[in-house]
């Protein structure tokens, strides 16, 4: 039997320090799995550029013209990480897709731990870390919050694994039929239900460059996960708002004892307590029905996830 063809998937944007370098990197490590017979010498390793505005993409242009290993998907605006994945799974043809990030924080030598336990039956790998102690303080922690959290509500995630992974054909294909524009494949894909497995590594430190997610990118992610897998939040304001009736009921009774005792307090503390707090409490509710309201608007109006504006050796 002929090995399967990898395509390795790799979403960049503005990312000229540290682009050669995995060019580099990548490029001996289809040798290594070539040689080692476990993939086609016909495998890619495919760029997917999400509108990078500095030499991200000349670099890349120019390895694709020297070497048709590499290919490159040009897409013609910044539509983000997700959606420059779901580009170039959905746009190369291969047997076995790997998507990891431009910066190989992500242990790229793991890939072909990947690739073994696909050979023995997998259809769905796990790029999962050891620990997290290259992340900040901040970042460690919310992490590990983000994580519970999810699970408590109900979401299914993987630990510690973010967008490091192996999808086989047939995951890929069956990913196909998951139409919703509000992507968080980390949610989407325990969802396919195939055999799946883990590879454990150690995140590197990053060869150059800065990471081009900040705390408020990665609190918008989690965000995006909470409110496209689980109802939770909705169900919190129904929470929310029986608590706070029957603390009005409360606030209602001591008030009418204190008028008929003629105890009734002068003053305004207690009126603006009351009302600050009915008022930020219908506030903070509507605003979450809003966050719902408006997944549900960019649904309906069902536009594409991205355009491509040029590729370069697709195959």
């Amino acid at each position: 039997m002929r090995p399967d063809k990898l395509a390795i998937i790799i979403p960049c944007f503005n990312e000229e320090e540290v682009i050669s370098y995995t060019i580099d990197e990548l490029d001996i490590l289809m040798d290594i799995m070539i040689d080692e017979g476990l993939i086609s010498a016909a495998s890619q390793i495919c760029f997917v550029d999400d509108g990078s505005k500095d030499k991200t993409l000349d670099i890349i242009e120019k390895t694709c013209q020297n070497n048709t290993r590499f290919s490159l998907i040009k897409l013609s605006n910044n539509f983000g990480q997700q959606n420059a994945m779901i580009a170039g799974m959905f746009n190369v043809n291969a047997d076995i897709y790997v998507t990891i990030d431009a910066d190989l924080q992500d242990d790229h030598m793991t890939i072909t731990d990947m690739v073994q336990k696909y050979h023995d039956g997998c259809e769905i790998v796990y790029g999962v870390r050891n620990k997290r102690e290259t992340d900040t303080f901040i970042k460690k922690i919310t992490a590990i919050l983000f994580y519970k959290l999810m699970n408590k509500i109900g979401v299914k995630l993987i630990y510690n694994h973010s967008e490091f992974r192996l999808l086989s054909r047939i995951a890929v294909e069956k990913l196909k039929t998951y139409r919703e524009k509000n992507i968080f494949l980390r949610g989407i894909i325990p969802l396919i239900g195939l055999k799946s497995d883990c590879v454990y590594y150690d995140r590197l430190l990053r060869p150059a460059g800065k990471s081009k997610y900040s705390v408020l990118k990665l609190f918008s992610v989690a965000w995006t996960g909470i409110t496209s897998f689980s109802t939770f939040p909705l169900r919190l304001i129904t929470l929310t708002g029986l608590l706070t009736f029957l603390i009005s009921i409360v606030i209602i009774i001591y008030s009418l004892f204190s008028f008929y005792t003629h105890k009734s307090i002068k003053g305004w503390t207690s009126i603006i307590m009351t009302a600050s707090f009915f008022s930020g409490m219908i506030i903070l509710s509507l605003g979450i029905i809003g966050e719902y309201i408006a997944k549900v608007f960019i649904e309906v109006k069902n536009r594409p996830l991205y355009h491509i504006e040029k590729t370069l050796n697709i195959k």
